[in-house]
């Protein structure tokens, strides 16, 4: 017997097709219609339902490229299960080029919404129940707001054997743990029983190479560990992720024009000099130390600070780490072949 048609909006996605289908949200102040489209991949042979969903934020375009080329993998050819995909969550500010809704308000803080709500909470209202909570997991893109870049790192709930298993197969440089917040996909997926891997790589409004081919990698490991995809072509992380259980923001001690030695990626010692920061005369330098050991998972890009702002996003780091963690997945990636044979380097 044939696979039942998935159903989504007003469309049948038969088994063995994909299909692109727009889910109505709102529209312009000109009457542009704006819709929360999402790409259906309703495989011949049952197996999990997975979404992955990008541009949550709409400056964090990572996301969307690494779905770009997930939707290019010669894997979802045969394809157990369902994948949904939604390459652009928040239109509203992917078009603006903004992290937030036209209301500045945040979308990650608009779960579970409401069909009656604010534009955000209607927009989180229908991307929960239409996808996410269809599903029987699910991986969310994101990377730093602008003017800071984050080393590829997956975020989990503490104590959530379902993510942390997920996030071993990911095979992202870094594992962090991460409390839920309030308001948030993760958090409410998570309430009702949906688990969600967040991967965080990357700078907004750019591009990163290292951090878009982690991300695709690593969606496709999750859905082979599933059992949705095949093996051939997809190799398993050689080193294991560094666990991280705590982090903190080394923020600047005063204002200035910022000197960073270090960079994410690097594992530093206590006391160790990370940046300096100096007054545009260079009269005055004061330098910014490391607290305790770590390895550095974020940090600023943007050369002129104020006092106070967050500098590095050291993460403390387990007894046994192994120093050439990210030397050593970062020399598999270049080995392995590009997911997107087109893509130029």
């Amino acid at each position: 017997m044939a696979r039942p048609a998935f159903l989504l909006g007003d469309m049948e996605i038969a088994a063995g097709t994909r299909a692109s289908v727009p889910l109505p949200v709102s529209a312009l102040p000109d009457h542009t219609p704006i819709n929360l489209r999402v790409e259906v991949i309703h495989g011949k042979r049952p197996g999990p339902t997975m979404f992955v969903s990008a541009a949550v934020h709409g400056d964090e375009v990572i996301g969307v490229e690494i779905v770009r080329r997930l939707l290019r993998a010669p894997q979802l050819d045969t394809l157990r299960g369902t994948l949904l995909v939604v390459p652009v969550v928040n239109s509203f500010g992917f078009l603006a080029r903004s992290r937030y809704l036209p209301d500045r308000r945040d979308l990650n803080r608009c779960f579970p919404g409401s069909s009656k709500g604010s534009l955000g909470s209607r927009l989180a209202h229908i991307f929960l129940q239409d996808v996410v909570l269809r599903c029987d997991f699910g991986i969310d893109l994101h990377s730093a707001a602008e003017h800071r870049t984050n080393l590829p790192q997956i975020r989990v709930t503490p104590g959530d054997d379902t993510t942390a298993r997920m996030a071993r197969a990911f095979g992202a440089p870094v594992i962090l743990t991460s409390s839920l917040r309030d308001g948030s996909l993760r958090g409410e997926a998570a309430a009702r029983g949906t688990p969600v891997l967040l991967y965080e790589a990357g700078e907004g409004l750019r591009f990163d190479e290292f951090a878009v081919r982690v991300g695709v990698a690593g969606i496709l490991r999750v859905m082979r560990d599933h059992d949705m995809v095949a093996t051939k072509g997809i190799a398993k992380a050689r080193t294991p992720s560094l666990v991280c259980r705590s982090s903190t923001w080394l923020r600047a001690p005063v204002g200035g024009l910022l000197r960073t030695f270090r960079a994410e990626g690097d594992i530093v010692e206590a006391g160790e000099v990370l940046a300096a920061i100096s007054d545009p005369s260079g009269e005055a330098e004061t330098e910014l130390t490391a607290p305790e050991a770590g390895i550095l998972i974020g940090r600023a890009v943007l050369p002129v600070v104020n006092e106070g702002d967050a500098v590095f996003h050291l993460a403390e780091l387990s007894p046994k780490a192994d120093e050439d963690t990210v030397d050593a997945l970062s020399a598999q990636l270049d080995a392995d072949p590009l997911f997107d044979e087109d893509e130029i380097i």
